[in-house]
């Protein structure tokens, strides 16, 4: 460690060609696919098409393969005792340079590609909130060297301690929660669209259309055999794909805590590490979407600075501590990780769950109120419409105007009353809990300490019911975190007592 830290420029790993050469061979299928449907239809020889694709194979594979090798001559690193720095650019020249103590984060990744040659991208996270230049990324640095930067920059070169053991590893049970998310209902859905683009680039767009018309006949034809199995195979899709989108991305999981940092290590093909210093944690978050409460899972995040979704291809949240898992168990892992119990939520007046009832009652008014304006214009319209739409209310035109507003109060009533169940706020020693969302409940334990100011907002309909808004903004997170519909009295208290003397000049007691 002390030879990685001592300032000279060093390379990024020389094997990242052969590793990008491997990876273009997606681009070699998509090419290739390409020029057979251009050249089958042109009488065109079976060896002259195998050799254009070859001759273009070749030359996408030599292209990528020659860019990477310009990248990496033109690109150093190198890490001083105060600085992280990094030289790139081909046509146009970058030098970044990050302070050490401005280092939040740290994320070690590599696909099954990477992996075969020992290649790891490192992100460094900066907790930079706006811009381009919210992390830094040396791609790809060798494994060795990658876990030897990462000790580097956040054990400021001391040598490696051991960790004080794990917080959570995966246990396989917990995959019963995979396909308890929206997805496992519309990601078939998604998977047939990408299919019938790759045959289409295939030059089979024939065959699916012939195949889509015969499922269409077969819904018209046998509509009450046809929609059960359509929805079953559109089920069993989505639940397979969940699975094995849970097994890739958590499989390995363990969340561990060393001193004074948290590191989450996790992934079959892809293996992800990512490593933060426990001083730059403002607060955990529990997330207990519909689905996944119902069947008693939730999740763990923390509230950080510095963390979000990744850029480019990776969209996975970073600041996903746990996959899904049991209630209970995510509320233990939220203790240990805030370093502190979390107490028990006050609820909040009744006033607020009149609100959102009244709320309900008058969008269904005003949806029915529509409803019947359209009916009224048909009926004044000419004699063949208006006798097309009696015909229509005659059978089960009804249906339609009287169904839907029932549905949307229904639908309202109890997001209404879910929603007011779910409305929570505690204050303990150390943290502001703040709880709400009816289809996506969400539990924020936010640290005292990480709160920069207070906003109070309060409506027209909020005044006359005597409730506010609480908002806490703070540097971590999504920026904001609120305490809504909370009586005016206590809502005030609140945010005195969270952070004393910040808001005492504007209250009036």
């Amino acid at each position: 460690m002390a030879e990685l830290g001592g300032g000279e420029w060093r390379r990024l790993a020389g094997r990242s060609p052969w590793a990008s050469g491997v990876k273009s061979l997606a681009l070699v299928a998509g090419a290739a696919a390409g020029i057979l449907r251009f050249l089958t239809g042109r009488d065109w020889p079976f060896w002259g098409i195998v050799a254009v694709c070859a001759g273009a194979a070749v030359l996408i594979v030599a292209g990528v393969a020659a860019y990477d090798v310009l990248r990496l001559r033109a690109a150093r690193w190198r890490i001083t005792p105060e600085r992280l720095e990094l030289r790139s650019g081909i046509t146009t020249r970058r030098h970044r340079s990050v302070p050490r103590d401005r280092v939040r984060s740290v994320d070690l990744r590599a696909d099954p590609v990477r992996r075969a040659f020992g290649l790891t991208v490192v992100r460094v996270g900066t907790g930079e909130q706006a811009g381009d230049d919210t992390e830094l990324v040396l791609d790809p640095l060798g494994r060795r060297e990658a876990e030897a930067l990462r000790r580097v920059l956040l054990h400021q070169g001391e040598p490696a301690e051991r960790a004080d053991g794990p917080l959570a590893e995966l246990r396989w049970s917990w995959i019963r929660y995979a396909p308890l998310s929206v997805w496992t209902f519309t990601g078939a859905a998604a998977v047939l669209g990408a299919l019938y683009k790759a045959l289409d680039a295939f030059g089979l767009k024939k065959v699916t259309g012939r195949v889509a018309a015969g499922v269409w006949d077969w819904v018209v034809t046998l509509p009450l055999l046809a929609v059960p199995v359509l929805l079953a195979a559109n089920l069993l899709a989505g639940t397979l794909g969940a699975v094995l989108l849970f097994a890739e991305s958590w499989g390995r999981y363990r969340l561990e805590r060393e001193p004074g940092r948290l590191r989450v290590r996790r992934g079959l093909l892809t293996t992800r590490s990512l490593t933060l210093e426990e001083r730059r944690l403002r607060g955990v978050e529990i997330g207990e979407p519909l689905l996944l409460r119902l069947g008693g899972g939730a999740r763990v995040r923390t509230v950080a600075t510095g963390l979000g979704t990744s850029k480019g291809d990776e969209n996975e949240d970073a600041a996903a501590l746990t996959p899904p898992l049991p209630r209970a168990l995510a509320w233990r892992i939220a203790a240990l990780v805030a370093g502190a119990g979390l107490p028990a939520l006050t609820p909040h007046p009744p006033a607020a769950r009149h609100r959102r009832i009244v709320r309900a009652v008058v969008v269904t008014a005003l949806m029915t109120a529509l409803l019947t304006a359209l009916a009224s214009v048909a009926t004044l319209g000419t004699a063949a419409w208006a006798a097309s739409a009696k015909d229509w209310l005659d059978g089960w035109g009804w249906v339609v105007p009287v169904m839907v507003p029932v549905m949307v109060l229904a639908y309202g009533l109890w997001l209404a009353v879910a929603g007011a169940a779910s409305l929570g706020h505690a204050l303990s020693s150390r943290h502001l809990v703040v709880r709400r969302g009816a289809v996506a409940r969400r539990t924020v334990a936010l640290e005292r300490r990480g709160i920069a100011g207070w906003t109070i907002t309060e409506s027209y309909f909020q005044r006359r019911a005597g409730l506010v808004t609480v908002r806490a903004t703070t540097a971590a997170g999504k920026g904001h975190y609120e305490v809504v519909d909370v009586g005016r009295g206590d809502g005030l208290d609140l945010a005195d007592r969270a952070v004393p003397g910040l808001l005492a000049p504007f209250l009036n007691r």
